[in-house]
């Protein structure tokens, strides 16, 4: 009999809204199950992937065309996808991402402004129909995001961005989960971590995982 197919999931959100706090619960939870995980990043999750992921991320003086930036995502998620990804899926894993293509929609469409054509055109060549089963978008006010950022780290180049490029992220974000609430869960990041992860366990009752911890 063959092995089904596994679950993808993301988590998406702005700067400092605790991607990696929740994607250590989320991991937690499934495993509980007895849920094998393959936990990975965009951009990176390949060598590959995580040398491209160090030429996006670091300031530099010379600018980066917005193409250029997008065209790199893109070569990183077909490197990901190839090595990582599809092979998991396909073995019957659960993968569990920080960030994909709808980081690319909110921060290269909405910060960027670029034509979201452009993206769609090249989600289509490197995913074909491969989409998430459920995208958990933690949402915060920007500032407070922002301040938790740049608290803990030197800012990269992409932190260091104005909060007008954040807000237009954040706004692009939310009106893509507002198109599909089949796969989006908004999950309000501001509150207290226990109770942003009871909102995780809704959530996950979508794909049948039913959490003790």
């Amino acid at each position: 009999m063959p092995m089904s197919r596994g679950c993808f999931i993301t988590v998406e959100g702005t700067e400092g809204v605790g991607k990696t706090t929740n994607l250590d619960f989320i991991q937690q939870c499934l495993e509980q199950q007895g849920i094998d995980v393959v936990r990975t990043r965009e951009p990176g999750g390949t060598p590959l992937a995580e040398n491209i992921r160090e030429l996006l991320l670091a300031p530099r003086d010379e600018p980066v065309s917005e193409l250029t930036e997008l065209l790199m995502m893109f070569a990183a998620r077909a490197q990901h996808l190839k090595q990582v990804i599809l092979p998991a899926l396909d073995a019957g894993q659960w993968v569990l991402c920080d960030r994909f293509t709808d980081a690319t929609y909110a921060y290269q469409g909405g910060g960027r402004g670029m034509d979201t054509r452009q993206i769609s055109t090249l989600e289509q060549l490197v995913q074909a129909d491969l989409r998430p089963d459920l995208t958990l978008l933690l949402d915060l006010p920007v500032k407070t995001g922002l301040a938790r950022a740049r608290a803990r780290s030197t800012p990269d180049r992409f932190e260091a961005e104005k909060v007008n490029f954040f807000e237009a992220v954040r706004s692009h974000y939310l009106e893509r989960a507002r198109r599909e609430p089949e796969r989006f869960a908004v999950i309000d990041a501001e509150p207290a971590l226990s109770q942003v992860q009871m909102q995780i366990k809704g959530a996950l009752l979508r794909l049948g995982v039913r959490v003790d911890v």
